[in-house]
């Protein structure tokens, strides 16, 4: 885990103002802030999780499963990566879909370059069109990320979309890849050696990422309740850990975690007849926490109703969306 627990502040200018007390430099170390923006369910937390190398985003085929910025760091050699995962841009239609637009905007600030993912056909999305302007007036260089490759018949099949996007803006890079199967990165990551900038190393050597453990066990947890659930009822749910402590005698960690929903009929839903549910869903999220953790958990959770919180700014923050 990554030492300084800074939140998701995002960009170099926010890390810079801050104390250097643990940073690596000498006169050869570079680094670049590289924020990941596009579309719901383009691939970019699957991007992320194969430029770390580490499952560092959790993954889902729901829309909008990432809520806030999300930092993975990549350290080779003198060279340190730090990736800026957003939640896909759409239109908010709540309280927390408005939260996640700023955590876009806030993941575009201050980066030496942005990777905007989108898919190899179909038209250029609107959102797409207006995250390409504010990139553009930023002066933020805009790397097209072209994932999803493996599912093209033809590669050449992509050239239509690469040239749309190449009429609406200067773009320093295309490089299409396959977020999934792992095609393209080497790639990719070479050419991003570009926006290196010569500096000081903002975290250790082996760091992946800067989000609190409690935080990432959240995300696994919800990762795996979004594997079970209907479709209406994801973007209702959220999961906090209420307790996380390793015994003193034994290596298990005990673990509380809160499910809240919205509804009743959810909250029935989740828990599933006779708790089948949400013993499948506590399964899955425990052999995850235990591959992330190293060892061996006890997980404990239950299922609350709390109406509508994601239009009441309370409860938002409450629940960790500050």
């Amino acid at each position: 885990m990554c030492s300084p627990a800074w939140g998701c502040s995002a960009g170099r200018a926010m890390y810079e103002s801050r104390e250097a007390g643990g940073q690596r430099a000498n006169s050869n170390t570079s680094s670049a802030f590289i924020s990941i923006v596009g579309r719901p369910n383009v691939g970019k937390s699957t991007l992320l999780n194969a430029l770390v190398g580490e499952h560092v985003a959790i993954v889902s085929q729901k829309p909008q499963t990432t809520r806030n910025r999300i930092t993975g760091i990549l350290t080779r050699e003198e060279r340190q990566f730090v990736f800026i995962d957003t939640p896909g841009m759409h239109t908010p239609r709540t309280r927390l879909g408005e939260y996640m637009a700023g955590e876009i905007n806030q993941g575009m600030a201050d980066v030496d370059a942005a990777l905007l993912v989108s898919e190899p056909l179909g038209e250029i999305h609107p959102m797409e069109a207006l995250l390409l302007e504010r990139l553009s007036v930023r002066g933020t260089p805009i790397v097209l990320i072209v994932n999803k490759i493996d599912s093209l018949p033809r590669k050449d099949a992509m050239m239509e979309k690469i040239e749309a996007f190449s009429a609406l803006a200067t773009l320093a890079e295309v490089v299409p890849i396959s977020a999934k199967n792992g095609d393209g990165i080497d790639l990719l990551l070479a050419q991003l050696d570009r926006f290196c900038k010569p500096g000081p190393h903002y975290f250790e050597p082996d760091a992946y990422t800067e989000q609190p453990e409690r935080v990432i066990v959240a995300e696994l947890f919800r990762e795996a309740l979004l594997r079970y659930l209907q479709d209406e009822i994801p973007h209702g749910t959220a999961v906090v850990i209420e307790k996380m402590r390793e015994r003193e005698q034994g290596d298990i960690v005990d673990i509380d975690a809160i499910i809240y929903c919205e509804k009743d009929t959810h909250k029935g839903i989740i828990v599933g007849k006779g708790g089948a549910a949400i013993k499948n869903t506590a399964s899955t999220a425990r052999r995850s926490i235990e591959r992330f953790l190293g060892g061996k958990i006890n997980l404990q959770c239950w299922v609350k109703v709390r109406k509508d919180w994601r239009n009441r700014p309370g409860a938002l923050r409450e629940l960790g969306f500050n």
